[in-house]
């Protein structure tokens, strides 16, 4: 399918700071940015998630695959809240303290403090509307019921979403695996009886009417930003948080023995375990993927287009089990695994399988902790056997996980049982094979580093690699077949663009299936170069895929001030995609930009209007990273316009606000004037000037 070429910008929805609702950005926060957008040209805006996440800050951390946060709801402009206002002396105390409290703009805003006080508004005034109509048989009450009754019929979803939000409430917002047992297993059918208890009528009505209202806003500012031509571009997290009503209501359709993540990186080591359940994509298969095609449909109200997070998992998965507390030891799903008989035949007997597939733990290995042998024997003897008379030891078959190590009490003196525990769970880790079932395994990913690995012969190492070779091909078709089982009804679910997040460790299938499926793919143009030359040269941008979003920043990255200032290396590798090697070729009056200089408007414009010629029909820039063109919007500390550091949790992260209001800034002519400038180089793209 041939794009349309379009400019735009991705924000946070909560970044917006708009002067009519000063707290947090919101849904109708949209239209006052809708209007700045189009004085700049733009023709799309891109959207982080904006579902419910509960108390999670993450926008990715989804407390519900279809229902919209209640956070982004603008309650002065509710159609009760006038009547609420006027006649209801609490909701008009709780709404004008709420407005004192957080009038003051600042560069993040408190989640949790806004979360908590927009929910306590929002059930004042369900109250108010109870009781209201209630008491006067109103002909607005009867209008509303039927509204709420229409709004649950379009959305069945919603049914499962009030009963988990009320349960929540109930055990003060605990896991819903924290709840009786009666309770964490009810089935759909108990469900709904739950649903029809009229004692809890009120308690499900409301959630119902939260979503109803929140959907109707969320409606007003997409159709107005059609109406501006400009279309919005959502957000869908290929998972579901642990704790959420999906993973609840529709156990069936996820694995909650294992847990999704990364595998080990550079920069991580010990892989990433990201906490949410993988999918169990047979069940939603047998289902033909009802819930994923309802999920994007419900999308498809708001957005002309959408993004596909993380969308090499959708052909392959990393996978650990629920109990470990890294990620080094798990496998992709779908995996090929080998069988025992494949060792045997390739020369590996049970003890050589044993050596490589199971931690060997020495004596010295705690003994060098404690400094007394009967002491480092007792403490291994808590978790592991001794093999015949060695000085040498393997887990019990009761271990399953590092959990079990750390849960163990080996000693009273807290620093050395740590120490203990670190020095096991190392080894614990520490195998060349994963036995994924009885008599078949995989490779662990860092295997060439582990001490089995090390004691092999030559023609050991080369026999165990041909067999991981061979595994790897008939596993890179599997995974081929996964993504195009799995991809292809979300994407045929809408008429929406798709476009993959397919950044990582990409293989061959994947840019196949993505141009198969018509997905465009993600540039981030910072890291579009050649890694395998000499000198890591930048992609020429005349080279990017025509089907494609480029990008100078994501939400997870640095801004583009941060890499201009910390990571020079890359800013000449940059800067040598033109001849001179530090001058702006594509327009005549710029200033010359040299690698040394100090992060500027003019570095950030030629940074924007250079990578804006490139061959992507889509370029999509964080906001940060266009008022980077205007210096009065400089943050004191850099580090403060990021809006999230990917392996922390705090409460800096997906708080950023902008440093100045929507209203303000589409009051900047200089700044708009840059942006059209910027605009208009991507739409004038002719094959590119380098």
């Amino acid at each position: 399918m041939q794009l349309e070429r379009k400019t735009g910008v991705v924000i946070p929805l909560a970044s917006l700071y708009d002067e009519s609702e000063c707290a947090i950005g919101d849904f109708l926060s949209l239209k006052p940015f809708t209007d700045f957008c189009s004085k700049c040209g733009f023709t799309l805006i891109q959207l982080l998630p904006v579902n419910d996440t509960g108390t999670q800050s993450s926008p990715y951390s989804g407390l519900s695959a279809n229902a919209l946060h209640p956070l982004y709801i603008r309650i002065s402009s509710l159609p009760e809240f006038e009547a609420a206002f006027a006649q209801d002396k609490s909701f008009a105390s709780a709404y004008r303290a709420f407005g004192k409290a957080f009038k003051k703009a600042a560069n993040r805003f408190d989640y949790d403090k806004i979360l908590a006080e927009k929910t306590r508004l929002l059930h004042l005034l369900y109250t108010f509307i109870e009781k209201k109509y209630a008491q006067e048989g109103t002909a607005q009450g009867t209008a509303l019921t039927k509204s709420m009754n229409s709004f649950i019929r379009a959305n069945k979803w919603v049914i499962p979403y009030a009963v988990y939000k009320n349960l929540k409430d109930v055990h003060s917002q605990a896991s819903w695996k924290e709840w009786a047992p009666e309770l964490q297993n009810l089935t759909r059918e108990q469900i709904q009886l739950r649903w029809n208890n009229r004692a809890l009528k009120s308690s499900h009505n409301f959630f119902v009417w939260c979503q109803m209202r929140a959907s109707e806003q969320f409606a007003e500012a997409s159709d107005y930003a059609k109406q501006k031509g400009i279309i919005l571009k959502g957000d869908i997290p290929i998972l579901m948080n642990e704790d959420s009503a999906d993973a609840w209501a529709y156990k069936d359709f996820f694995d909650h023995s294992k847990r999704a993540g990364a595998p080990p990186s550079g920069d991580s080591p010990m892989g990433q375990n990201w906490g949410f359940p993988t999918y169990n994509w047979s069940m939603m298969a047998a289902d033909n993927y009802g819930w994923w095609k309802e999920r994007v449909q419900n999308a498809s109200r708001y957005y002309g287009a959408f993004r596909i997070d993380h969308v090499l998992g959708f052909f392959r998965i990393w996978a650990v089990d629920e109990k470990e507390s890294t990620a080094f030891l798990g496998h992709t799903e779908p995996y090929n695994s080998i069988s025992r008989e494949k060792f045997y035949a390739a020369g590996f007997d049970e003890g050589r399988l044993h050596w490589i597939s199971e931690p060997h733990i020495p004596t010295g290995l705690i003994e060098d902790i404690t400094w007394n042998h009967d002491e480092a024997h007792k403490m291994l003897s808590l978790v592991a056997e001794q093999i015949g008379c060695e000085e040498l030891w393997n887990f019990k078959k009761e271990i399953k996980s590092d959990a079990q190590i750390y849960a163990q009490h080996f000693c009273d003196d807290e620093e050395k049982d740590m120490r203990v525990k670190n020095a096991l769970c190392i080894k614990w880790r520490d195998r060349s094979l994963l036995q994924i079932e009885k008599d078949h395994f995989v490779k662990v990913w860092s295997y060439s580093a582990s001490s089995a690995w090390q004691t092999l012969s030559w023609e050991e190492k080369q026999k165990l690699e041909e067999l991981f070779a061979e595994n790897d091909k008939t596993e890179g078709a599997l995974w081929k077949q996964q993504a195009l089982d799995v991809l292809t009804p979300i994407v045929n679910a809408s008429d929406m663009v798709p476009c993959a997040e397919d950044l990582g460790a990409a293989f061959e299938a994947v840019p196949e299936v993505l141009s198969l499926l018509g997905i465009n793919s993600l540039c981030v143009i910072r890291w579009c170069r050649d890694w395998a030359k000499e000198g890591q040269p930048f992609v020429p941008f005349a080279q990017y895929r025509k089907e494609s979003v480029a990008t100078t920043s994501v939400h997870d990255s640095s801004t583009l001030r941060q890499w201009w200032n910390d990571e020079k290396d890359g800013v000449r590798a940059y800067l040598n995609l033109w001849n001179d090697g530090d001058k702006n070729p594509l327009f005549e009056s710029a200033t010359p930009i040299h690698a040394d200089d100090q992060f500027s408007p003019d570095v950030a414009l030629f940074l924007l209007q250079s990578a804006a010629d490139c061959a992507s029909a889509w370029y999509i820039n964080p906001l940060q990273d266009y008022l980077f063109l205007d210096e009065n919007y400089y943050l004191e500390n850099p580090n403060d316009e990021r809006i999230n550091v990917p392996g922390s949790v705090n409460n800096f992260n997906w708080t950023y606000r902008m440093p100045v209001s929507i209203q303000a800034l589409s009051k900047n002519e200089a700044i708009i004037s840059k942006i059209q400038g910027i605009v208009s180089k991507h739409a004038s793209f002719n094959g590119g000037n380098v």
